[in-house]
Parts: C-alpha cells; structure tokens; sequence
C-alpha cells in the first residue's frame, strides 16, 4: 500500500472514532509499527492530525481544562444517566464494600440501589447524605471541599483511603478516549480517583456517550483498565471493547 493510501485511510479512521492507538492501525492496515509511527509523525506534522502517546486524536478533540458547576451538570443527559445507573445498581451485591465517586451519574447510581447488607465509602457530601437518609451505613472521607463537583479532594483524602480495601467501586468522567484514557479536569480530584481505583477489586466507570472521545486535562486511568457502562453508543465501532457494556 503506497504512503498516500495508508495516510488517507489513517484520517478517516481518526475522523471517524476520534482517537486510534497504533495497533489498531497496525491491524486495520497490515503495515508494521515503525511504519505507522512514522506515517503519524508526518500526519501531525502536516496538521492533519494530532500524535499522542500510543497513537493518534483527531484535531476536533477539545481537552477540556475546568469542570462544569455539579448543578449544571446534573441536567445533562439525564435520561442515559439513569438507565446506566439503573443497569450499575443491580451489581452490587451482598457484603460488597462499596466505593462510590463523586459526580452527577453515581449520585443516581443511589437511588437505584436495592441491596441491603452493603457499606459504602464515598468523597461526595452529596451521596453519604443520600446513602445515609436510606438506613445505609456509609464513611465520608476527610480533606478538602472542592465547590464545582461537591467532592472531597486532596492528601487527607488519599491518606483516607488507604485504609480501605473495596469490592467494587463506581466512578464518573468528564473524558473516554481509548488513546487517553479516562479523564477529568482538575489534579486533585483526578489523584483522589486514581487512589480509590487502586483499592477496587472492581472498578467500574459509568459514562453516557457525551463522554466518549472527549478528553479533559488529567488522565486518572488507562482506558483498559475499566469496565465502562454506558448506553446510546454513537460509534459503533466503540462495541468491540469488550471492557465497555452498553444498556438499552
């Protein structure tokens, strides 16, 4: 395949699924990885691209810096949010030891909830309230108010849960891209999310499909290492990730 065919091949995928690691274009094409690294870096040089560590991003990806006020979000999609939600909430289980992360989409991940014999952990005032009014026995973690998402950031946090060992844990996005991983974006929250995954024998991101092929400042997590639920998919190709669940 002459360089032209593998350049025009390689734009349309990028377009098209927004982001693409090297080996899924080392497959797509048949060519070697010296060969499409190679054909990236002419590709980013001639701007028709962005090259990134293991792959590529179309040019149209915005890295979003600061997060929307939880109010705000909270309105967002709303409708996916509760089927993913919904679809979570019968995940847990009996005694499970339970994370649960700030953000609009694990707040309604509560109300779904119909186990009874679970505690839960949690760095949202928001949710230990919810969790708490429901007879649940829940610990809040200490440390610093982060006002935009209502969550508790910082060192104390981490020191928080490093106590703690869970089952499973639910976690919220403001960025899926297979290439860069889970995102959001302000550093002490993602560091306090990057801990709780540490300490999740399960972790479990729940993400609507306004989510994907975004991708914010600070990356907490490697997008393999998830198991993603959303719902109303807009790339299909997105389906082969046998880490994502879509719910209808």
């Amino acid at each position: 395949m002459l360089a032209e065919e593998r350049f025009a091949k390689i734009i349309s995928i990028v377009e098209r699924e927004g982001s693409v690691t090297i080996a899924e274009l080392m497959t797509e094409l048949s060519a070697s990885e010296s060969t499409i690294r190679r054909d990236l870096n002419s590709l980013d040089a001639s701007g028709a691209l962005t090259k990134v560590h293991g792959g590529a991003i179309a040019n149209n990806v915005v890295v979003n810096t600061m997060d929307e006020n939880y109010v705000n979000r909270s309105g967002l999609n709303k409708e996916e949010k509760s089927i993913i939600s919904k679809y979570a909430a019968k995940l847990i289980k009996p005694n499970d030891f339970v994370y649960i992360d700030a953000g609009t989409t694990t707040s309604l991940l509560i109300d779904y909830i119909t186990e009874k014999k679970v505690v839960f952990v949690t760095n949202a005032i928001e949710h230990a309230r919810k969790l708490s009014q429901r007879g649940y026995t829940v610990y809040l973690l200490g440390g610093e108010m982060k006002i935009s998402t209502e969550a508790i950031v910082g060192e104390r946090a981490i020191e928080s849960l490093n106590m703690y060992n869970f089952s499973v844990g639910f976690f919220g996005a403001n960025g899926v891209s297979t290439v860069k991983g889970i995102t959001t974006p302000e550093l002490k929250e993602a560091m306090v999310k990057k801990s709780a995954i540490s300490k999740c024998k399960k972790k479990i991101l729940l993400a609507d499909s306004s989510k994907f092929n975004e991708v914010s400042s600070v990356k907490f997590a490697d997008f393999k290492d998830m198991d993603i639920i959303t719902t109303n998919l807009k790339q299909v190709s997105l389906r082969k990730y046998k880490n994502i669940t879509e719910v209808f």
